[in-house]
C-alpha cells in the first residue's frame, strides 16, 4: 500500500489540472491493489468530479462512511450536482462552524437549491462580513439571487436589499437579479428598466464571445416577455417572444418557461386545443435542473387551466382530487390549495353565474370541511355576490372548528397570516373595526408565544398590523402588548423603520423615559416637519370648523352677533329663456300665481250661467248637482227609477 501511495503521490506531483483521466487511471490501479486505500478513493472521487461524472463520484462516496467523513466538502458537492440538495445541506452542516469557506459556499448553494432561502441569505451575509477579494463579486451576485427568491416566497423582510441600488446596475448579473426581485414585488416598471440595463451591460462586455453573450441574453429576454405580458403590453411581448430561438436555450427549465410564456403572449394560440398540444410538447427538465416550487405551482396551474378550456373537466377533477387527498387537512401548501380552487372550478364548469357556481361548490364542503382552498373559493364567490355576512360567518365557523381541535397544525392554519388578513378585510368591509383589532391581537398573541410550529418566524406584516391596531385602541394594556410586538420586531432588525416608529409610539404612552436615545435619532426633527408651513398664512386663511354641538353652536352664534357684519346685497336670480313665459316683458312684475291652474287662482271669475253653476258646485259646503239637472229633477228621476223595480202582479196584462 505504501508503494502504491508513493507512486500515486509522484503522479499527482507531476500532473497538471488537465490530466484528470491519467489521475483516475492511477487511482483505479491503486484501489485494485488495495481496496481500503482511502487516499486513492479520495483522489478517484475528485478526478470524477472534475470530469463531470457526478453519479460515479457519488457512488465512490456512498461505498463507505469513512470517505464521507474525510471529504465532506466533496461529498456535499457530489450530492448537490446529482440533484440531492437537501442531503447536501445536512452534510455541509455536519462540518460545523469551523468549516472552511469552500464548505460554507457549498452550504449556501445547497440551501438555495433546496429552497431554504433564509439559511442561504444568512450564510452569504456571514461570508460577506469576512471579505475575500476574489469572492466579493460572486457573493454579490448570489446574495442578489437569494434576495429575489425571498421576495417570491413571501419572506421579503429577510432580504438584505429591499430595492435595487446604484451598484446593482453596474454589472449585468446583479442588474438581472434586481429585476427578478422587482418582478417578485410586482414592480414591473422598475423590472423593465433593470432588464434593459442588464442587456446593455451584457452587450458591452468585451471578454465574452458573441455566442456567450447570446447565451446570457436569452434568459433576460424570456423574463422580459413575462414582464411585458404582466404590464398588459401583449403585442410587444408577442413580438419579442417570436424572436427567441428556443432550441438555443441550454437550460431546459428556462426553455420550458419560455415556451409556456410564448403561448400566453401569442394571439395565434387562442385555440385551447392547440395550446394544450403545444404546452405538453415542451421538453421536461431533468432532475438536476428542476423548477423551484413556486414556478412548478404556476406551471401546474397553467396545465389545469388549459385542460379546463379544452373541456377535459373530468380529468382535472380527478387529478386535483388526488393532490388534495394526499395532503393532510388543513393544509397551507400553495400547491394543495391551488388544486382545491381548480377542483371547485371543474365542478362548477357549466355554471353561468356566481350563484349557480355556489350551488355546485357548497356541497363539496361537506366532504372536505377543512379544505382551505375550497373555503376561500366559497368566500370569494360570496364576496362577488355581495353576501359579506355569509362569507364572514363561513370563515368564523372554520376558525372556531380549528381552535377547538387544539392541534399545532390546525392552530397554525387558524392563525395563518393570509387567512387572518381575509377575515380582517371582511370586517373592514362591514364597518367592524373592533372585530378587526380583536382578530389581529389574537393572531399576534399566538405567534408571540412559543409553540410547536412548522413556521420559523411570524409574518412581519401581520405583526406590524396587529401592533398598529393595538396602538389605536388607546388602552394601556393593549399599548403595552403593542410595545412588546414592536420590541420583538426591533430585535430581529434594528434598522426596521416600522418597528422603530411603533416602539417609540408605544413607549411614549407607557413609559417615555425608557425610550433609548438611539431610537429617537431615527425620528425626524419637528423643525423639518413644519419647515414648509407658514403660520401667518394659516391664521389668515382661518381655522376650519368641524361638526358643531348645540353648546358650540350657541357660542358661535354669539360671536357672530357681536362682530360687525355687512350684509351683502342679494343678487337677482337670472331666469333662463326656456323658463320665461311667452308674453314676458322685461321690467314687468310677473304673476306669482302663474304656475297654478286658472280655476285655482285667487282672481279667477267664471263667465256665463254654466260657469257660475259649476263654480257653486266647487265651493266647499255647497249643494252638489249634476250638469244635466237640478236637485228637483234628480229627485223625480230617482222616483221613476223606483217604479221600474216593482214586480208585475199576477194576471196583470200590459
Amino acid at each position: 500500500m505504501a508503494a502504491s501511495a508513493k507512486s500515486l503521490a509522484s503522479l499527482l506531483a507531476q500532473a497538471s489540472l488537465d490530466d484528470h483521466d491519467e489521475i483516475l487511471k492511477a487511482a483505479n490501479a491503486a484501489i485494485k491493489k488495495s481496496k481500503g486505500d482511502m487516499t486513492a478513493q479520495h483522489v478517484k472521487a475528485i478526478a470524477l468530479l472534475h470530469l463531470d461524472r457526478y453519479e460515479d463520484a457519488l457512488a465512490v462516496f456512498e461505498a463507505g462512511k469513512e470517505l464521507q467523513e474525510k471529504a465532506q466538502f466533496e461529498y456535499a458537492y457530489a450530492l448537490y450536482k446529482t440533484g440531492n440538495a437537501a442531503k447536501a445541506v445536512q452534510v455541509a452542516e455536519a462540518a460545523g462552524p469551523d468549516a472552511g469557506r469552500g464548505t460554507k459556499h457549498m452550504l449556501a448553494q445547497a440551501a438555495y437549491r433546496s429552497e431554504n432561502f433564509a439559511q442561504a441569505a444568512k450564510v452569504y451575509k456571514e461570508l460577506a462580513s469576512q471579505t475575500v477579494e476574489d469572492e466579493e463579486y460572486d457573493i454579490r451576485i448570489n446574495s442578489g439571487a437569494t434576495d429575489a427568491q425571498l421576495e417570491w416566497t413571501g419572506q421579503g423582510e429577510l432580504a438584505q436589499k429591499k430595492q435595487p441600488t446604484r451598484e446593482d446596475l453596474d454589472v449585468f448579473e446583479t442588474a438581472y437579479n434586481a429585476a427578478c426581485g422587482s418582478v417578485a414585488r410586482n414592480e414591473f416598471g422598475q423590472a423593465q428598466v433593470c432588464l434593459k440595463r442588464a442587456k446593455d451591460l451584457c452587450n458591452a462586455l468585451s471578454d465574452l464571445s458573441d455566442a456567450e453573450k447570446e447565451a446570457e441574453l436569452l434568459p433576460i429576454t424570456v423574463q422580459q416577455v413575462y414582464v411585458l405580458t404582466q404590464m398588459g403590453k401583449v403585442d410587444e411581448a408577442e413580438e419579442l417572444a417570436a424572436k427567441i430561438p428556443f432550441a438555443d436555450i441550454k437550460e431546459l427549465s428556462t426553455r420550458y418557461i419560455a415556451q409556456v410564456n410564448s403561448i400566453a403572449a401569442s394571439k395565434e394560440h387562442s385555440n385551447p386545443y392547440l395550446s394544450h398540444r403545444l404546452f405538453h410538447s415542451s421538453p421536461q427538465p431533468p432532475v438536476t435542473d428542476q423548477h423551484f416550487s413556486f414556478q412548478s405551482n404556476i406551471l401546474r396551474q397553467d396545465e389545469y387551466v388549459i385542460s379546463l378550456l379544452s373541456q377535459k373537466v373530468a380529468g382535472v377533477a380527478s387529478s386535483t382530487e388526488k393532490v388534495i387527498s394526499a395532503a393532510p387537512a388543513p393544509s397551507l401548501s400553495p400547491a394543495v390549495n391551488m388544486a382545491a380552487v381548480l377542483n371547485a372550478a371543474a365542478h362548477a364548469k357549466h355554471a353561468k353565474t356566481e350563484k349557480a357556481a355556489l350551488k355546485e361548490i357548497v356541497p363539496l364542503q361537506e366532504k372536505r370541511p377543512s379544505d382551505v382552498g375550497l373555503i376561500l373559493t366559497i368566500v370569494h364567490l360570496y364576496v362577488i355576490t355581495n353576501n359579506y355576512a355569509a362569507a364572514t360567518n363561513l370563515l368564523e365557523t372554520f376558525f372556531k372548528r380549528l381552535e377547538q381541535s387544539g392541534s399545532a397544525s390546525d392552530l397554525d392554519a387558524r392563525f395563518a397570516p393570509g387567512l387572518v388578513a381575509t377575515l380582517v378585510s371582511l370586517y373592514a368591509q362591514q364597518g367592524r373595526p373592533g372585530a378587526s383589532k380583536t382578530e389581529l391581537a389574537k393572531a399576534a398573541e399566538y405567534w408571540r408565544k412559543p409553540h410547536k410550529s412548522k413556521t420559523e418566524a411570524p409574518s412581519k406584516s401581520l405583526m406590524v398590523a396587529a401592533g398598529t391596531a393595538l396602538l389605536d385602541t388607546h388602552n394601556t394594556e393593549n399599548v403595552k402588548s403593542a410595545g412588546e410586538i414592536f420590541k420583538g420586531l426591533y430585535d430581529q432588525d434594528n434598522e426596521d423603520r416600522a418597528a422603530i416608529a411603533g416602539l417609540v409610539a408605544a413607549y411614549s404612552i407607557t413609559d417615555p423615559s425608557s425610550i433609548p436615545a438611539d431610537l429617537l435619532s431615527y425620528l425626524p426633527e419637528a423643525n423639518r416637519l413644519v419647515s414648509d408651513i407658514d403660520a401667518a398664512e394659516l391664521e389668515k386663511a382661518g381655522v376650519p370648523l368641524g361638526s358643531l354641538t348645540s353648546v358650540t353652536l350657541a357660542a358661535e352664534t354669539r360671536k357672530r352677533s357681536i362682530a360687525p357684519t355687512q350684509i351683502a346685497p342679494s343678487k337677482a336670480k337670472r331666469l333662463r329663456k326656456a323658463r320665461m313665459p311667452k308674453d314676458y316683458v322685461e321690467g314687468k312684475k310677473m304673476d306669482a300665481e302663474r304656475w297654478l291652474p286658472m280655476r285655482d287662482r285667487s282672481y279667477y271669475r267664471p263667465k256665463g250661467r254654466k260657469g257660475k253653476k259649476r263654480m257653486e258646485g266647487l265651493t266647499q259646503g255647497g249643494v252638489v248637482t249634476d250638469e244635466k239637472g237640478t236637485p228637483a229633477a234628480q229627485e223625480k228621476k230617482a222616483g221613476a227609477d223606483k217604479g221600474k223595480n216593482k214586480k208585475k202582479g199576477k194576471g196583470t196584462k200590459w
